[in-house]
């Protein structure tokens, strides 16, 4: 079977006064269809600048990327980006900011509702769609964030460190809530994180990256069963996944810290 995303030979580097700075080694990755693949790595190791390759908000300096087995020139609605920052239109109630997309797209105004309710239900924010952003805590902003994302219908889900700024309780809430909404849906996602048991337990495959210049150095399946409940990072089979990750992960910032 095809893969739904195929990145071969991407390569960033970005060009200063100071001359040129290879981000990002020549990468391959393939992501099949309903995969769950969250990215680690230590800080600046590449793994924002893959995602927006793939998002189309930033070129390659070599290679390519296919979705479908077609190039990626740019940003499209078959890919859907949720950010760290929440990203929301502060003008726009959760209703409308979920509309959004729908009404770029031009979909008749009664479907937009349709599809935005049945979103707003789904991420635990029915009763709030007349709510501004300013109104809602981070954790609500960020579920209505993944509402417009999804009311989209989109190809793949990329996500950039979204539960980033929450904290740790509610951290929690929101990985529980993806999971089940990714377990329902089976959208196909790329997740970049540093945080190695959220990693764990929202990925089906996790990816670790080496320090700058990034290269892919680990690729491993999470030999976890679905539906995934918090209980299973009690399990002997996350705790040995995540020894390992911890130490790939750990051998990459030293190595960043001194320099390479």
């Amino acid at each position: 079977m095809n893969p739904v995303l195929s990145v071969r030979g991407v390569s960033r580097s970005f060009v200063s006064s100071h001359g040129s700075t290879l981000a990002l080694q020549a990468t391959d990755l393939d992501v099949a269809e309903n995969d769950f693949i969250t990215i680690l790595g230590p800080s600046g190791c590449g793994k924002s600048t893959l995602l927006r390759i793939v998002a189309g908000l930033d070129t390659q300096t070599a290679g390519r990327v296919l979705l479908d087995g077609q190039p990626v020139h740019g940003p499209g609605a078959d890919r859907g980006m949720v950010f760290q920052s929440y990203t929301l239109f502060p003008w726009l109630t959760v209703l409308d900011n979920v509309c959004f997309g729908l009404r770029e797209r031009g979909l008749p105004r009664a479907q937009q509702l349709e599809i935005a309710r049945d979103f707003i239900a789904k991420v635990g924010l029915k009763g709030f769609e007349g709510h501004y952003p300013k109104q809602l805590s981070g954790g609500m902003q960020q579920r209505t964030a993944l509402a417009r994302a999804l009311a989209n219908d989109p190809r793949m889900l990329l996500m950039d460190e979204p539960f980033g700024a929450l904290d740790h309780q509610t951290r929690e809430l929101m990985q529980e809530l993806l999971l089940g909404i990714w377990e329902a849906q089976k959208k196909t996602v790329l997740f970049v994180t540093h945080d190695i048991d959220e990693a764990v337990f929202m990925g089906g495959r996790v990816v670790v990256m080496s320090a700058r210049p990034g290269r892919i150095k680990l690729d491993r399946t999470v030999p976890l069963p679905h539906p995934r409940h918090y209980s299973v990072k009690t399990t002997p089979a996350f705790a040995e996944l995540k020894s390992e990750l911890t130490e790939a992960v750990r051998a990459e910032v030293l190595k960043a810290a001194q320099g390479g």
